[in-house]
């Protein structure tokens, strides 16, 4: 992604809030970014899909979670679920821009999220789109008859008239996961949400019905928003993220994804943080409704996950690190 320096410009957050997990998690993600990111003035939009056919029970957040929100200056917008719903919730991220006003720049990011520093410091050129590289090399899987990532890659820039050599990061090798364009969807952002919500849902359901020959035996749930993420965002003029946007996973932002992993591998700033915004009585007594922010959080389960870890020397694999939580019988989510 070019380096170049892109003059402030406001811009609108949004996440997804439903009934669950997420509502919780929605509720973390608001009370950090009101504590560590004051000057933050654009629109705080909680997306919520609604009642519909493609969802068995309700998908909206509890009442009393909703008007928490709304007191902490974020907004509650409805959305329809027309393609995605409960067969894959994944889709919400895709059909949820909807609720953000067309023509204004916007970030998305990850109900499982924290905020740990001032957003207004991260310098967006919202005309380069980019996403999240904390990432594995999850898609595509390698089988024993697959054509292999080039092909695979290759065929789908070719299904929608894409280039595709400029994405290569040619300082990794031929046929390694790293040198193609592939972003974990936990942040990205864009100039309008009204544009790159249209090309996210086209190519999403186009790949869905449609997967070209060379992908026929790749599954494509739950890694079907990330598949598609990098097409949108090439084909919109943008990319990796440059160094601009560090922030971003690093000193700003902390995509923790489950509590047990949260407190296993991230530094102190994070965890000090995600405790001292859940601490207030106002917040404490909604958050003990969800048994895994009850345990990790407030009766130091994730204390006692943190102390079985040296952060300078986890393990490799993440599985190693989820192993080692459930055999202490700590493992939550």
């Amino acid at each position: 992604m070019a380096g170049k320096k892109a003059s402030r410009q406001p811009f609108n957050i949004m996440i997804v809030g439903q009934g669950g997990r997420l509502q919780y998690e929605a509720v973390l993600f608001v009370a950090s970014l009101r504590e560590m990111s004051p000057t933050f003035d654009g629109r705080l939009i909680v997306a919520e899909p609604q009642p519909g056919p493609l969802w068995r029970k309700d998908p909206r957040m509890s009442s009393d979670i909703r008007a928490l929100l709304e007191s902490m200056g974020a907004e509650v917008v409805g959305f329809e679920s027309k393609h995605f719903g409960e067969s894959y919730p994944y889709g919400n991220k895709i059909e949820g821009l909807t609720t953000l006003p067309p023509g204004e720049p916007f970030v998305f990011f990850d109900t499982d999220t924290v905020i740990v520093g001032d957003i207004m410091s991260v310098t967006f050129d919202f005309e380069q789109p980019a996403a999240s590289m904390k990432r594995e090399g999850t898609w595509p899987v390698e089988e024993l008859y697959w054509p292999g990532y080039t092909a695979i890659w290759k065929s789908l820039y070719d299904k929608f008239g894409l280039e595709f050599e400029s994405t290569l990061d040619l300082s990794q090798p031929d046929e390694y996961w790293k040198r193609y364009l592939y972003f974990n969807a936990g942040w990205f952002f864009g100039a309008d949400p009204a544009v790159f919500g249209a090309l996210f849902l086209d190519y999403a359901l186009s790949v869905r019905d449609s997967p070209t020959p060379e992908m026929v035996i790749q599954p494509l749930d739950p890694w079907l928003d990330q598949i598609v993420l990098p097409l949108v965002i090439h084909a919109l003029g943008g990319g990796r993220p440059g160094p601009e946007l560090s922030g971003l996973d690093g000193d700003v932002t902390c995509h923790y994804r489950l509590l047990p992993l949260f407190y296993a591998r991230e530094a102190d700033h994070p965890v000090n943080t995600m405790e001292a915004v859940a601490a207030p009585n106002k917040i404490k007594k909604h958050l003990k409704q969800y048994e895994p922010f009850k345990r990790m959080i407030y009766q130091a389960r994730g204390r006692k996950v943190r102390d079985m870890f040296d952060r300078d020397n986890l393990p490799v694999k993440e599985q190693q690190i989820r192993n080692k939580i459930k055999s202490a019988g700590f493992w939550m989510r």
